[in-house]
């Protein structure tokens, strides 16, 4: 509402200033009486209090400004204006149309128009005078009002844009969870269902065949603590963006680190200077990490992984190698999921491009490149590149 208020438009705030000089030094050059001064200057002041307070949104509570605002600034003609007040006049009209919508503007536009064309007459000028006068000031009027309109359209899109970006958010969360617990049913499930075939065949065996019995109750035991590294790593990939307040790299190194004491060896540098990254690419980043770890855990039979984070001038890479089994040498070939897809699909919506195959050296490598500034530019690929392996 005040003097940093960000809904005032820049460029009305700039012609405001310049037309509120132009009227002041318009009367300073112009001989005048005393007191026309004193009231002129009393008049700026006010019309300078009320435009610092002047709301550009609809809000209840200030809805009453522009209707001072407006004769505040008719009045400076009174006082001593010699006609470049009207332009204040129809910048008052246009904050109407912010706070009273459009229709409510036009209308006190009419109103306004006669009121010139009567006060001209008055002044002894001829019809042809009050209309040529009204008329130019219509012009400028249709153009303040066309102005007012465009910011309020783009106003409207704007905030359609963003509840459409919230929806697509929400969306996006709603995938993963699906993923998550799809993948959860396959690979938790699968053990609590071998766990309770095992109890239960235990049960059937413990008086007859008590050696099968406890047999039964050892692989369950195995499988058991399956299930719990299983469920262990899901709880390292439910973890946020930000750890114990770390953001960018550090959140990425810590997740390496999280990994520690599952059997991999997970290593992670930075290289080239780094800078902060939009928040969208930070979690893709993140999670494009945290899927690389988790199918090099679950997947490739790898002992050792390396993650590389790069910044270039304009793009930042993420490069996830392990020394498992690539498709090629054996690990799962053309195998269903969708973690990787869903992953392409949010890179490539950030203007990234996401690849996974097999190392030139052996092992895998998953490869994400984005944008490295809160711009995007064109897209630069198209998701997964042709023969990639989802695992």
């Amino acid at each position: 509402m005040w003097l940093g208020d960000p809904d005032r438009p820049t460029l009305i705030n700039v012609v405001f200033w310049v037309v509120l000089l132009a009227t002041v030094g318009d009367h300073m050059l112009r001989p005048a009486k005393t007191l026309y001064s004193v009231l002129f200057a009393i008049n700026i002041a006010v019309v300078v209090g009320l435009w610092l307070v002047l709301p550009w949104r609809p809000a209840p509570r200030y809805r009453f400004i522009p209707l001072l605002f407006l004769p505040a600034t008719i009045a400076l003609g009174l006082t001593g204006s010699y006609g470049t007040h009207l332009l204040l006049t129809l910048i008052g009209t246009a904050s109407i149309a912010f706070v009273y919508g459009m229709r409510t503007a036009v209308a006190v536009l009419a109103g306004m128009l006669a009121f010139i064309v009567a006060g001209t007459l008055l002044f002894d000028r001829t019809m042809q005078e009050a209309l040529l006068q009204a008329g130019v000031v219509g012009v400028f009027a249709i153009f303040v009002l066309g102005m007012t309109s465009a910011i309020l359209e783009a106003r409207l899109r704007r905030a359609e844009a963003q509840a459409l970006l919230e929806r697509v958010r929400e969306l996006a969360v709603a995938e993963e969870r699906a993923r998550m617990g799809a993948e959860m049913h396959d690979s938790i499930g699968h053990h609590l269902t071998v766990i309770k075939v095992g109890l239960e065949n235990a049960e059937r065996y413990r008086e007859r065949r008590p050696d099968a019995a406890w047999q039964e109750v050892r692989q369950a035991k195995e499988v058991t603590a399956e299930a719990l590294a299983d469920a262990r790593r899901w709880v390292r990939a439910l973890r946020p963006l930000a750890l114990d307040g770390r953001v960018g790299s550090a959140a990425l190194e810590q997740l390496a680190v999280s990994f520690d004491g599952t059997g991999l060896s997970v290593t992670f540098e930075v290289e080239g200077r780094e800078r902060p990254l939009d928040p969208d690419v930070e979690l893709v980043l993140y999670r494009v990490l945290q899927e690389g770890l988790t199918n090099a855990l679950r997947h490739s039979e790898a002992r050792q992984v390396h993650g590389r984070l790069t910044f270039g001038e304009d793009r930042v890479t993420l490069v996830i190698n392990d020394d498992g089994k690539g498709r090629k040498t054996g690990g799962r070939d053309g195998a269903g999921g969708f973690g990787l897809p869903s992953l392409a699909e949010r890179t490539r919506a950030l203007r990234g491009v996401l690849t996974a195959g097999d190392a030139e050296g052996g092992g895998f490598e998953l490869r994400a490149e984005l944008p490295a500034g809160t711009g995007a530019g064109p897209p630069i690929g198209a998701g997964l590149r042709p023969g990639a392996e989802v695992r």
